[in-house]
């Protein structure tokens, strides 16, 4: 093994030139003349093989034995003058560690011990009771620098290495795999977030009882329970719990933080008095109970980040791909096409090339639309509506069928995972109308109330067709549906077409009124 990189002889140098001068001002203050020619031994020697250190080929588990031999010796012929001196023994081991980890500081640990108690006892028949103290003392003193460097040696070679972040993303990847079949209660945020709204309910008589998960610098509801049939607004209580880390009682309404992963927020039923009651106390036995279930709901949340992060990068990918190779490729070929058919050999080939000319343009468009389909996502600060709209006019510009937006938002947002559900069904859902529809026009109307919603696209086209053996879209359109414990129907519409509805949580009723800040507005697309 060779001396690496310059980060560790830079260590080693300022820490030999500390201890040098250090003990140089020693040497000097007490006029110590056996004391100064082992300096300047030492010295010399650290010199040489700070020299070496810089210089790439130079074997370090050599050099840093050599160094510790030679300090040891030193310090063996002199401990019978000088004490001081032996505050040199704590080098060695530091700069072992630094190259070789803990392997070199045991070996450069047990040469200097071993030549300073051979020499002191060839020289002085032993060591005296100071000198045992002296030895052991600044022994303890380079064993503690030693594994300090040893740290050290790792955090610099980790850093180092690029490739460092993919080998300990494997082995959480291995584990993972590995651990994600014993899980016993499965990696479902929304089955963990009922099974802890249940354990609330079980504990606390209440009217409205809402699950909140961390989102950004909000929160957002996850699953949500009314038992007297009115909703109660928690989202205060919870937010003040959440950035207090603490329970939060006020009147009825109470507030429990599970750690960093989510917030329990209810409000106690009318008839019944929080005194008499013992709210407090109930609730903080109530937080003890749920605390395993928080581990399992944080877990399944950072395992859906996780899955939606590759989900998206894989998307990009292949939306790449597909620009750079296949897109070219097409292109390509329309230009060869055009050049045939600037010369035709006869009118009859003319036509052949003019209907290729055409198959060429719309493959061109289909691979247009696949790779704004794959690439379009819903960003941080944009809301589901608003990627929906986005999506619709896109569409809308390169089918040229119109399409009708209507969008009903509160401001509470669903989360990530779920938003981008509905975004893809929603995209496959207009993208099946405008392909294989013929429709003349598309109504989309997207209702948001978290962690409720509801989606339609209805168009006046031919309606459902007999399925294709290689068309996938309605399963895909399911199992979305499925990921996110959601429903999904397809029913015919009257005189015509279809209506495409995806459902999570709670059934918005056609008469329920949103709050007032919920948003309310139209796109034609």
């Amino acid at each position: 093994m060779t001396f690496p990189d310059l980060p560790f002889a830079r260590l080693s140098l300022a820490a030999r030139g500390f201890v040098l001068l250090a003990l140089c001002i020693a040497a000097l203050a007490d006029k110590d003349e056996d004391m100064s020619l082992a300096l300047i031994a030492i010295g010399a020697t650290w010199v040489v093989v700070q020299l070496a250190e810089f210089r790439p080929g130079v074997s370090t588990a050599f050099a840093t034995t050599f160094d510790a031999v030679v300090v040891g010796l030193v310090c063996g012929i002199t401990v019978g003058d000088s004490l001081t001196v032996l505050a040199a023994l704590a080098v060695p081991p530091f700069t072992a560690g630094l190259y070789r980890g803990a392997l070199g500081v045991a070996l450069a640990m047990s040469a200097q011990l071993v030549a300073l108690l051979a020499t002191a006892f060839l020289g002085y028949d032993g060591l005296g009771a100071e000198q045992a103290i002296g030895v052991f003392t600044w022994g303890v003193t380079g064993l503690g620098l030693g594994l300090i460097a040893t740290f050290l040696h790792s955090a610099i070679e980790r850093s180092a290495d690029p490739l460092a972040p993919y080998h300990y993303a494997q082995t959480l990847l291995r584990q993972l795999i590995d651990l994600s079949g014993g899980l016993s209660s499965g990696l479902d945020p929304n089955a963990l977030g009922g099974a802890i709204i249940s354990t609330a309910r079980d504990e606390l008589p209440i009217a409205t009882l809402v699950l909140y998960v961390p989102r950004g610098d909000g929160l957002t509801p996850l699953v949500e329970k009314h038992l007297d049939g009115e909703s109660a607004d928690c989202e205060d209580v919870a937010l003040e719990a959440w950035a207090r880390g603490e329970n939060v009682v006020t009147g009825r309404s109470f507030a429990i933080p599970l750690d960093d992963a989510a917030v329990v927020a209810g409000v106690l039923s009318d008839r019944l008095d929080p005194g008499r009651l013992d709210l407090a106390g109930r609730i903080r036995r109530l937080q003890r109970r749920l605390a395993p279930s928080a581990v399992h709901l944080d877990t399944a949340l950072l395992f859906a980040s996780f899955r939606d992060a590759a989900t998206a990068e894989e998307r990009r990918r292949l939306a790449r791909e597909m620009h750079d190779g296949v897109a070219q490729e097409i292109a390509s070929l329309g230009y060869l096409v055009d050049a045939l058919a600037a010369q035709p050999g006869s009118p009859e080939q003319a036509d052949r090339i003019a209907l290729l000319r055409d198959r060429v343009s719309h493959v061109v468009g289909e691979v247009r639309q696949s790779v704004l389909t794959l690439r379009t996502s819903i960003g941080e600060n944009e809301s589901l509506g608003a990627a929906i709209s986005s999506i619709a006019r896109n569409l809308s510009e390169v089918s040229g069928v119109p399409i009708q937006v209507t969008l009903e938002e509160h401001t509470t947002r669903l989360r990530p995972e779920v938003e981008a559900e509905l975004f893809r069904i929603t995209q496959e859902a207009m993208n099946n109308a405008i392909k294989h529809a013929q429709a003349s026009v598309i109504d989309v109307h997207c209702r948001v109330h978290a962690p409720r919603a509801v989606i339609t696209v209805s168009d006046d086209g031919r309606g459902m067709q007999q399925a294709r053996s290689d068309s996938h879209g309605l399963e895909i359109m399911r199992e979305r549906a499925m990921l996110i414990g959601g429903r999904l129907s397809i029913d015919p519409v009257h005189g015509g077409g279809l209506m495409v509805t995806v459902a999570v949580g709670a059934d918005l009723e056609p008469d329920v009124h949103l709050e007032h800040d919920t948003e309310e507005k139209k796109v034609k697309a």
